[in-house]
């Protein structure tokens, strides 16, 4: 798993395998978000099963699922107040791009520095200039 670390409090990443949630505890990691649909992909664990093996690994699993180009208003305002929590949150889609766009929707909702967001991204390999537009 590559992890790609956004700020403090935020890392993504494509999928990571049910086995790698304990390393993600270990990492301090004390909530993890799942952004894909159930069944986007055959042979993705099911949101039971992900639950399961976060649970299992001490931290707390929360669904922000949307497909690709579907990121709409009230999922970044669900992120926002994941934000809000205080906790270290890791989140995640097939790719880990859908999962840095909703960070930075929600960074936005939450008065953060847009060039700044813009140049983090960049720096872990993503492309937010459409949410910069949007928010």
């Amino acid at each position: 798993m590559e992890i790609k670390q956004l700020d403090k409090q935020v890392s993504v990443s494509a999928e990571p395998a049910l086995n790698e949630m304990s390393a993600l505890a270990k990492g301090g990691v004390t909530v993890v978000v799942c952004n894909r649909p159930e069944h986007e992909a055959e042979g993705q664990p099911s949101y039971a099963e992900l639950e399961q093996a976060v649970t299992e690994a001490g931290m707390e699993f929360i669904a922000i699922p949307f497909s690709r180009g579907q990121m709409q208003p009230a999922h970044s305002e669900e992120f926002a107040k994941v934000l809000n929590s205080g906790k270290t949150i890791h989140a995640f889609c097939r790719t880990g791009n859908r999962s840095a766009n909703l960070w930075a929707a929600a960074s936005c909702l939450n008065g953060a520095d847009k060039k700044q967001l813009q140049q983090t991204a960049q720096q872990a390999g993503f492309d937010i200039s459409g949410v910069l537009v949007t928010y």
